[in-house]
């Protein structure tokens, strides 16, 4: 029996590490090698002192990975960084470099943004669990959290790690559950705030765009980056959609008027710089009580339906108020990881995007 990559790593990523996370999780592992039944891999860990007392757990991931079916000799290697071979420091925002009109992102086939005229409505969970079910799909994913102000993707997909940049200039994304993450949030302690003017901003996303290396961990191009943007139609919106080429957007928003008004907005923003929408998401359509079965219309009921309806845009799913979506979300292990009624609504949700060829 044959042994893959795919399966060496979902190994790896049973082998808690202390603090949270595991070895796949928190970008761990390195110089990853199959060659037959032979199995080789570095485990870098983040400091000498810390090497020193992790042979437990390089024996551990030595040791998980042998039991696979149709493993032979396997090899685990423990290594940290140095201080004579730190890296040059990796400078995160300034000032936009000149470009002549919208790009490519090198490594990647296609870009979808998930979009919301403001916050609140569930835009980056919605991102989160698209990029997740399209990975479960067999795609290549990537998932940009280009909300630099509020940066929450590291939280929801369980990413803890900091980016690697063995040059200063090149940054090597981390990955989660299958999807090729990156995000401010992940270059900056949780609890530090980002106090930056527009260009800095503006800077910032291209970096994240042109520095990251977006290709799949297998070598191949994405299949698509899924962007999940700040809220309204600011900076960083205007630098994506004249920057990068970008095939497609879809807005989320609640049903109720407050919402819809600024959903509206954003949509208005989109046609302004000719980006196609791809439909609209009505998130926290309904709530359903799991004690009665009540079904209550907290935020009001179809008005992202009447507005996809106005506007000639489908409605590409509608997504209830769900208390396992929000702890999924928070604990790291988006809800469209399992299985259950949420997780076969994004799981439709990304066979359409599929289907339509944007994925």
């Amino acid at each position: 029996m044959s042994i893959s990559r795919d399966d060496v790593t979902a190994a790896l990523a049973t082998i808690e590490i202390p603090g949270g996370g595991n070895l796949i999780a928190s970008d761990m592992i390195r110089a990853l090698v199959v060659d037959g039944s032979d199995i080789r891999f570095v485990i870098e860990v983040p400091s000498a002192e810390i090497a020193e007392v992790s042979e437990p757990l390089r024996a551990a991931a030595e040791r998980v990975v042998a039991n696979l079916p149709g493993a032979g000799r396997v090899q685990a290697v423990l290594t940290a960084p140095t201080a004579e071979k730190a890296p040059p420091a990796l400078k995160i925002g300034g000032h936009p470099k000149p470009q002549d009109g919208p790009r490519r992102v090198p490594g990647v086939a296609r870009v979808l943004a998930i979009a919301s005229g403001k916050g609140g409505v569930g835009k980056s969970t919605v991102s989160a669990n698209l990029a997740v079910a399209l990975a479960r799909q067999g795609r290549r994913v990537g998932l940009l959290d280009a909300d630099i102000y509020g940066p929450s993707q590291p939280r929801m997909m369980g990413a803890n790690a900091r980016p690697a940049s063995p040059d200063g200039k090149t940054i090597h994304p981390l990955r989660a559950h299958g999807v090729t993450i990156m995000s401010i949030g992940l270059m900056l302690p949780e609890d530090k705030a980002v106090v930056w003017r527009g260009p800095m901003l503006m800077g910032a996303l291209q970096q994240m765009l042109g520095q990251v290396a977006w290709t799949h961990h297998t070598g191949e191009a994405l299949d698509v980056l899924v962007v999940d943007l700040p809220p309204g139609t600011g900076d960083v919106q205007l630098t994506l959609c004249t920057k990068t080429v970008v095939d497609g957007a879809i807005v989320v928003s609640t049903p109720q008027d407050v919402s819809l008004l600024d959903a509206r907005k954003a949509l208005d923003m989109f046609a302004q710089v000719k980006t196609p929408v791809l439909g609209l998401i009505e998130n926290m359509s309904l709530f359903h009580c799991p004690e009665c079965g009540h079904e209550a219309h907290i935020f009001g009921h179809g008005g992202v339906a009447e507005e996809a309806r106005r506007l000639g845009l489908p409605l590409l799913g509608t997504l209830p108020i769900d208390l396992e979506t929000r702890l999924a979300g928070d604990g790291g292990a988006p809800v469209a990881l399992g299985e259950g009624v949420m997780a076969d609504r994004f799981a439709t949700l990304a066979r359409r995007l599929i289907d339509d060829g944007m994925a």
